[in-house]
């Protein structure tokens, strides 16, 4: 146990270091002896730092914790060294993929991760896959162990640090106490936490607010959030005054950013670029910031410019899948078929046997396999999807559409068109059970099956699927541009414009039809269109103008239970599509008012 005599250094140290990440709640005593903290007038007059710190130290012998290591002796140490504070509830894994089965068993308070790991990955890297695929809450602690003292250098200019790092060897003490720092901090930002996880992101920025003027020593903590929160709203003004607050104090990589994103969002691209360019120069680990520029040079069009920037990232993180993954989709899209091999195949090799593996990976590279004409590695790709997908629908349909488009190119039509016949059935199957179940159903897929219907002349099917694929994501350039190349690729260059200009003007008239009905007074009128128009044409905008029509009846006639079920189903829906739209964002916050007007549970988890 930690001497009193160190407590007020504990508290106090490093509160710049670390990211952002919550506590789980207290015990039920400690967490009174807290709120009395909190609310008193002179708050820190209440308990003293000493006071303090043996309550978080109490606290932490309710935390589950997950260590991950190569080595069971490294893992048994550690948990003994746990077991020492009165921390009993210790899981281990020993690999990347293990450690992204048991997060999604349980909710884990604390990670303990090794820097170096088997599987090509590293800690730093296993963290950046966890929050970007939104694995771990708010709330997890995670720390990285190293016995490298130059990761302190690094650590300090991630996109996504961890909130500490501990260097080999170190006792019990030293983990106490680094611990106990952290939950502290937590316990302080922990409502700006509570706030983001229940999509109540004006909860959220009061609690930003109530910290910079009560904890200067999270200052920025609570300005990098209040910023990202502004942009999540829509608010581009305002995150962009918030940025500029922060770089007037100090110069750090992600305000930078935050900068250069909220200026591009206001179309302020060459400014943009400038800051992205310097903080890619003064902080070469800041990796988004890499696709950030690439993002920009894409709506400057510069697309090969893109292509080069999101490599550099790549080349720089080479075990991380998404920026792979990306590369292999500018690439793509610029045509350089050899380099969206390479990435795609890294994005395989990486994460064959993980629970990160995604069956559009293997259509990916499937297409671009015959794209190069390689029908042979296309066909070994798509039965190793098979394989390793065996039983599910999606896979089957994509690999029979895989195995008509190397028919096809082969000069064997009539084969193709049967197999094709079969895709479609499959569809079909595929369709109803996403319906049935909320899930997601491949668009690209879709897209691949309506390119193997044209190349076997059945048109009608072809056009049918790629009018509901334009209507559901009119609001993605980049399926809109897949949809094109299509086209392109089979002749129909101006057939694929009309259409989309069609679908276009269709989407404008349906919307505003209820939209009409809406301004007129017509609530009742307004959702029973507006709830047609997303049940025939489930796009993002549908959805999100259902849902808010809904829950504007609702707050004027009174809560029904049905009603708002299918606006939270819509919600559900377009957050599938788009978690970081800022129109969500408001519709979300709109729905919790509505439903605390009336006293019910919003249930809202981002």
């Amino acid at each position: 146990m930690l001497q009193r005599s160190k407590g007020t250094r504990i508290l106090r140290q490093g509160a710049e270091k670390s990211q952002f990440f919550p506590d789980s709640l207290l015990p039920a005593t400690i967490s009174s002896m807290v709120w009395r903290l909190e609310n008193s007038t002179h708050r820190m007059a209440a308990l003293d730092n000493e006071d303090m710190l043996l309550i978080l130290q109490q606290s932490l012998i309710q935390k589950r914790v997950l260590i991950v290591d190569r080595h069971s002796p490294a893992r048994d140490s550690l948990r003994q060294l746990l077991a020492t504070m009165g921390v009993t509830a210790v899981h281990g894994a020993s690999n990347s993929a293990e450690v992204i089965r048991q997060v999604k068993t349980h909710r884990f308070d604390i990670i303990l991760s090794d820097f170096v790991l088997d599987d090509g990955r590293d800690g730093q890297q296993l963290l950046e896959e966890l929050r970007h695929a939104n694995l771990i809450p708010l709330s997890t602690v995670y720390v990285i162990i190293t016995s490298e003292r130059g990761y302190t250098n690094v650590v300090s200019l991630a996109e996504l640090a961890p909130d500490d790092y501990l260097i080999k060897p170190f006792t019990s003490e030293q983990l106490q106490a680094r611990l106990v720092k952290v939950i502290y901090k937590k316990h302080v930002l922990r409502r700006i936490y509570e706030g983001i996880e229940r999509g109540a992101l004006n909860d959220a920025l009061a609690a930003c607010d109530r910290v910079i003027q009560q904890q200067p020593n999270y200052l920025y903590d609570a300005l990098r959030f209040k910023g990202e929160l502004l942009h999540t709203q829509g608010k581009t003004r305002e995150a962009e005054a918030v940025y500029r607050k922060v770089l007037e104090g100090r110069v750090v990589p992600w305000a930078k950013m935050g900068l250069a994103t909220a200026l591009r969002d206001r179309g302020a691209l060459d400014e943009a670029e400038q800051l992205a360019d310097q903080v890619m120069h003064e902080a070469p680990d800041f990796l988004s910031a890499y696709d950030f520029l690439a993002s920009v040079h894409e709506a400057q069009g510069r697309l090969s410019e893109a292509q080069q920037v999101l490599q550099k990232g790549a080349d720089a993180s080479p075990h991380n899948t998404f920026r792979q993954r990306l590369v292999g989709d500018v690439a793509a899209r610029n045509k350089d078929f050899l380099a969206a091999e390479k990435a795609y195949g890294r994005v395989m090799e990486r994460n064959r046997g993980s629970s990160l593996r995604n069956l559009d990976d293997f259509a990916n590279l499937s297409r671009v396999l015959v794209e190069r004409g390689d029908v042979i590695a296309s066909r070994r790709i798509a039965a190793n999807m098979k394989r390793e997908w065996r039983g599910d629908q999606q896979a089957e349909m994509a690999a029979l559409v895989t195995e008509s488009l190397c028919l096809n190119a082969e000069g064997l039509p009539e084969k193709a068109k049967a197999l094709v016949d079969k895709a479609l059935d499959l569809h079909s199957l595929v369709a109803a059970d996403a319906a049935e179940k909320g899930k997601p159903v491949s668009q690209r897929l879709a897209i691949d099956l309506a390119h193997a219907c044209f190349a076997t002349g059945k048109e009608e099917e072809a056009n049918s699927l790629m009018r509901q694929i334009a209507a559901e994501n009119n609001e993605d350039p980049h399926l809109i541009e897949h949809i094109n190349n299509v086209f392109a690729k089979t002749g129909q260059a101006d057939v694929g414009k009309a259409m989309l200009d069609q679908v276009g003007r269709e989407i404008v008239e349906l919307n505003n039809r209820g939209v009409l009905a809406a301004r007129s007074g017509d609530l009742e009128g307004a959702v029973q269109l507006l709830i047609q128009a997303a049940e025939k044409v489930p796009n993002l905008q549908f959805l999100l103008n259902a849902s808010k029509a809904i829950f504007t009846l609702l707050e004027k006639r009174g809560w029904d239970h049905d009603l708002a079920a299918k606006g939270k189903e819509y919600l559900d829906r377009a957050q599938m599509k788009d978690r970081k739209n800022a129109k969500l964002a408001a519709a979300r916050e709109f729905y919790m008012a509505v439903a605390k007007k009336y006293g019910m549970s919003a249930g809202n988890k981002q």
